[in-house]
């Protein structure tokens, strides 16, 4: 993965993580975000890349569009969410102003609905998704 972006990092097989990525496909009208599932191969190898966990999937990842010389600013948690609502823009554009809360007061939310989120919304079918949407907007 040395040049692409922006692309979202997010749970496939959490319910309420495919959910969101289907709003967000359905809102980027103009196709500028890209997706793969945390699980996925070309996800994993981006984290190892970075030193990151390679179980960790209750949090999601932005990664800006940059090069493989430039060092990338990744986002986690609602920062991640925040900045992938911002580049699809559409009326759900208008939840990124959330950000303006600090981080403290948002990831403690974050990570209580990660951690129930699989009892609330089930597993998540990333198939589904590829069969939806253009399987261009997926890394694989």
């Amino acid at each position: 993965m040395d040049v692409f972006g922006p692309v979202l990092l997010f749970d496939g097989e959490c319910g309420l993580c495919v959910r969101c990525v289907r709003l967000l496909l359905v809102t980027d009208r103009r196709n500028r975000l890209r997706f793969a599932p945390l699980q996925g191969g070309a996800a994993q190898v981006f984290l190892r890349e970075q030193g990151l966990p390679t179980e960790d999937f209750d949090t999601m990842v932005y990664v800006p569009e940059s090069t493989a010389r430039q060092k990338r600013t990744l986002l986690f948690r609602t920062d991640a969410l925040f900045a992938a609502l911002r580049v699809v823009g559409g009326g759900w554009m208008i939840l990124s102003w959330m950000r303006v809360l600090p981080r403290a007061w948002r990831d403690p939310f974050y990570r209580v609905v990660a951690k129930w989120r699989r009892r609330l919304f089930g597993a998540g079918d990333v198939a589904a998704l590829y069969a939806e949407f253009p399987i261009e907007r997926f890394l694989p």
